[in-house]
């Protein structure tokens, strides 16, 4: 893959641009899913508008922002030298990327939760989750930068 050693600093321009978008959906979805589950309940016009919302944002928005960081991550990853796999911070990140996916598809049966018309966790539940995505950005950012 040395092809790609020019094109470094566009993919990873990508890369980056695609994760801002990506962790901006995983902050917000679940903001949704509080507001849903504690003011709007299952049934009525504002379900079916939170429902519209919640959909887009998954699927018009966080889904191909996911996509995207996964290609141009691994882009970036097949780059030789950008990564040393002999050293902790790759895997690290690696985990920190698994979670963060698991968290999506956990967002994704959330929404389909929602549409079927439960269950669905409480408001402090979804807050509680609200977390994750914070914590999982920590550990890739430390990771990345601080190379432990």
């Amino acid at each position: 893959m040395e092809i790609l050693i020019g094109f470094y600093p566009w993919i990873k321009a990508f890369h980056i641009m695609s994760v801002i978008a990506w962790m901006a959906a995983l902050f917000y979805l679940p903001r949704l899913y509080v507001y849903h589950s504690e003011t709007v309940g299952l049934q009525g016009e504002t379900h079916a508008l939170f429902q519209t919302m919640e959909y887009k944002l998954l699927k018009v928005i966080m889904n191909p922002a996911m996509i995207a960081t996964w290609v141009f991550g691994l882009l970036l990853a097949s780059i030789p030298g950008v990564i040393d796999w002999g050293a902790i911070w790759p895997w690290t990140k690696l985990i920190g990327i698994l979670a963060m996916s698991g968290f999506h598809g956990w967002l994704g049966a959330q929404r389909k939760a929602f549409a079927a018309g439960g269950p669905i966790k409480t408001g402090r539940q979804y807050r509680m989750m609200n977390e994750v995505p914070t914590l999982l950005m920590v550990l890739i950012v430390l990771s990345v930068v601080v190379k432990f």
